[in-house]
């Protein structure tokens, strides 16, 4: 085809895409930044303000804030007067961009762009040779999820997430056996080993950092009733030993996810009950164009969740396996009842309910 054949219209609103995937993708970083400074959440709690004196609030060097500045000016984050030369960060923005936001903070998941494109090389030699990066390449990660776990599961967990399973909450304050595997940090877990003080709680991970965390805020809490151990979900081997079993965005990182679904199923008691929560979507690419978040999703997979399971030489589920597949896996595992319900301020994630007959 030659550029006379193109149809130049198309090509030129293409282009523009392009602009504004090339501007945004840079502000991405500028507000993973402005996060990670507490820029944000000092520029919330002033009036219109210069340079130096937003410097002076958050604790940062005038030069570099000065520049973000501009970037977040341009962007349409933050608004400039140029007779006062000062800076003021909308309400309206604060309310999507500050650690108060929560959940809504949209500025906390934007440090994914980072974290994923530090691993960028590494993953463009698996395109050409095969394999995977290993967890251990992503230094940050477990402080992003725990990050992450904090703003969406941890502050719905006990008023949504659980009662999502008829009685469960009566269940956990009259006292039963609850496991999380790929707990990571322990927040959920170390939220409900608080909330329900009858129960014992017990949480698995691959992750010694994340273990260590947990381990750390039970100590801090002076729980009693939870522990945590470093463990390979694959190799869970116990029958039958717990009423409750909970898996907050893990089942798709596996390596054998299959494998580790069987074990789950033979871990619970005949009347327990499994509640997984994964990324919301469809098996199939086609029925996620629609997708709020499918382009990062999809990233997401790829230069994470994807390749980890496939530098253990595991399946490379990804994270956007779907609700078909996931129900057939459930059932393959052992599963004979299956719900996958919703959450109304959450349109990432999927509650699955899944217990035997």
């Amino acid at each position: 085809m030659t550029a006379q054949d193109l149809d130049q219209g198309k090509t030129e609103e293409f282009g523009e895409r392009m602009v504004d995937v090339l501007n945004d993708g840079a502000l991405a970083l500028m507000t993973s930044i402005g996060h990670r400074t507490g820029l944000f959440d000092a520029m919330a709690g002033l009036s219109p303000s210069t340079s130096t004196e937003i410097a002076s609030a958050a604790d940062l060097n005038e030069r570099y804030v000065r520049e973000w500045l501009g970037a977040m000016v341009v962007g349409g984050v933050v608004e400039h007067d140029p007779e006062g030369n000062t800076y003021r960060l909308p309400p309206e923005h604060a309310s999507l961009l500050t650690r108060d936001a929560a959940p809504d903070n949209f500025a906390a998941f934007m440090q994914y762009v980072s974290v994923l494109g530090s691993v960028e090389d590494r993953i463009v030699e698996s395109f050409k040779h095969g394999g995977g990066v290993p967890y251990s390449a992503f230094p940050r990660f477990q402080e992003v999820m725990a990050e992450d776990s904090g703003q969406t599961v941890l502050p719905a967990l006990l008023d949504h997430i659980l009662p999502l399973v008829p009685g469960l909450t009566r269940r956990l304050e009259e006292g039963i056996e609850v496991m999380d595997v790929g707990c990571g940090s322990g927040r959920a877990l170390n939220l409900m080993a608080r909330a329900f003080p009858n129960s014992r709680f017990t949480g698995y991970d691959l992750s010694e950092e994340g273990i260590s965390r947990g381990r750390a805020e039970a100590e801090r809490n002076g729980a009693s009733n939870i522990r945590f151990e470093v463990k390979d979900a694959s190799k869970l081997d116990e029958a039958e030993g717990y009423d409750l079993i909970t898996t907050f965005d893990a089942i798709h990182d596996q390596a054998k996810p299959a494998v580790v679904l069987e074990g789950i199923a033979d871990a619970l008691r005949p009347d327990g009950v499994y509640l997984m929560q994964d990324i919301a979507g469809s098996s199939h690419v086609h029925n996620n164009l629609d997708h709020p978040l499918g382009p990062f999703l999809y990233t997401v997979s790829t230069m994470h969740c994807m390749t980890v399971s496939l530098a253990q030489n595991g399946d490379g589920l990804g994270a956007m396996w779907g609700e078909e597949k996931a129900r057939e896996m459930l059932r393959e595992a052992g599963f004979d009842n299956v719900e996958v319900k919703h959450l109304p301020h959450d349109f990432q994630n999927y509650y699955y309910i899944a217990t035997k007959n």
